[in-house]
């Protein structure tokens, strides 16, 4: 053992190697996050091949092949349907609905006569079968396997030639040829790394499931998303049925594209319209409420923006916002109190993002800013009314990308008036005034400079 392996300490958040254990990395400065390794001696030894140089204007041009897996908001997320030989990545939370949208996309590629292998190693055959029936997913064109070890998962996929190749997850399989347990540092790099290249020399396109840290960041090295050629993260409140599917790094498509989906009990439901979901129309007249248009990826969505401003019983008054940054929340009530004269230094202020949605874009500030004041004058904001736009410190209302998709959404959707950026509307003016002039029914996009504008508008 000590002839052929040796012990080197990776930092599970940049990869960087060292050669003994720190409380703190030198290279990404993040605490706690170095782990002891045992590797092959192997590993460090180089085998020296000419490689070959090809001038990039001769680069032989290949077109992506894509299949289409049959769950319209999946296809849509991957950037129009799978890439043959990639390798996604989908990571959650436990229970939020991985193995279950996996294995409806599984029949969809079924049903129109791919072969799919999914090789589950936290699940036994049965369970997978009874999923399958509940979600009406019984096809004989799905393999399934128990096995965990990567070689034998490997060469069952060269031998049957699958498809579409699923992975569940990458923290139960192990490489017999490496020491220590599954899941481990050494274990996911290089059994991803095997997977890749089946993925690449093969053709087959894979999906590898990874587990979540208690934090939320997908378990493992940091390099098993660089490895990866899509990274998609599902998420959402368990309580409220809906699931978000977001591409957070995808080299055949739209970074910070979104899937929205309603977990039912025959499986996830794709819902075309997000926007209806986000908004209450029974709603009428309520303080505090504010729609905002945000575009997550090539997708607008309107969704509420909910504050409620009361009176505090602590000597610091609190400031908690869910769906979005309380950092920022905290800096745009300051703002509000600086620039546009809302004494909020005596009061709780709470913001919450409905249907369980996050924001992390600052468009959301123009709304919540209403929202405030709403809240804080019991006056309801006008009903059919949107607001987006980035509030700076100095209290001037910036001007945000993708303008003109975001009116266009909330005129579809039946919005009346929708405040703006001065600046979005003089770049997108002569759009605007078509759009104004094609209208059949009564639509005002109406321009504003600074947040003043927005909490005096319904006085």
């Amino acid at each position: 053992m000590k002839n052929s392996f040796k012990q080197i300490f990776v930092c599970t958040s940049c990869g960087a190697t060292h050669p003994k254990w720190l409380g703190k990395c030198p290279d990404c400065s993040a605490w706690n996050s170095i782990q002891e390794e045992t590797v092959s001696k192997s590993h460090f030894t180089h085998n020296s091949t000419k490689a070959t140089v090809v001038p990039l204007p001769k680069v032989e041009e290949k077109l992506e092949k894509r299949i289409f897996c049959g769950v319209p908001e999946l296809d849509r997320v991957l950037g129009g349907g799978l890439v043959v030989g990639s390798l996604v990545l989908l990571s959650g939370d436990p229970g939020i609905g991985k193995s279950t949208l996996l294995l409806q996309a599984l029949n969809g590629l079924a049903q129109r006569g791919f072969k799919v292998l999914y090789a589950s190693g936290e699940e036994s055959c049965t369970q997978i079968k009874l999923r399958a029936e509940r979600l009406g997913s019984l096809n004989p064109n799905i393999l399934v396997t128990n096995e965990t070890n990567i070689h034998s998962i490997l060469d069952a996929a060269k031998q049957i030639c699958p498809h579409v190749l699923v992975v569940d997850s990458i923290q139960t399989v192990y490489n017999p040829e490496l020491p220590g347990s599954p899941g481990n540092v050494s274990q996911i790099r290089e059994c991803t790394n095997l997977i890749l290249q089946i993925a690449k020399g093969e053709g087959i396109s894979t999906f590898v499931v990874g587990h979540v840290t208690k934090e939320g960041s997908i378990a493992g090295p940091k390099v098993l998303e660089h490895l990866v050629d899509t990274v998609m993260h599902l998420e959402g409140d368990t309580s409220s049925g809906y699931r978000i599917l977001r591409a957070n790094k995808n080299r055949f498509g739209s970074t910070g594209e979104i899937g929205v989906f309603a977990m039912q009990g025959h499986g996830l439901v794709d819902i075309p319209n997000p926007s209806s979901v986000f908004l209450d129309e029974n709603k009428r007249n309520s303080e505090g409420a504010a729609i905002t248009v945000s575009m997550e990826g090539t997708r607008p969505l309107l969704i509420e923006v909910q504050v409620l401003v009361g009176k505090t019983s602590f000597a610091s008054p609190r400031r908690l916002a869910t769906g979005f940054d309380t950092n920022r929340f905290t800096i745009l009530l300051a703002v509000l109190e600086k620039r546009a004269g809302l004494y909020l230094s005596n009061v709780d202020v709470y913001a919450n993002v409905t249907g369980g949605f996050k924001i992390f874009e600052p468009a959301i500030d123009l709304a919540t800013a209403a929202a405030v004041a709403s809240s804080l004058f019991n006056k309801p904001l006008p009903a059919k009314t949107a607001f987006f736009g980035e509030v700076s410190l100095s209290g001037e209302v910036r001007m945000v990308n993708h303008a003109l998709p975001r009116i266009l959404e909330a005129y579809k959707l039946g919005f009346e008036k929708i405040y703006i950026p001065l600046r979005n509307y003089q770049q997108e003016k002569e759009h605007i005034l078509k759009l104004l002039e094609k209208a059949e029914k009564p639509f005002f996009v109406i321009p504003i400079e600074s947040v003043n504008e927005v909490i005096r508008f319904d006085n």
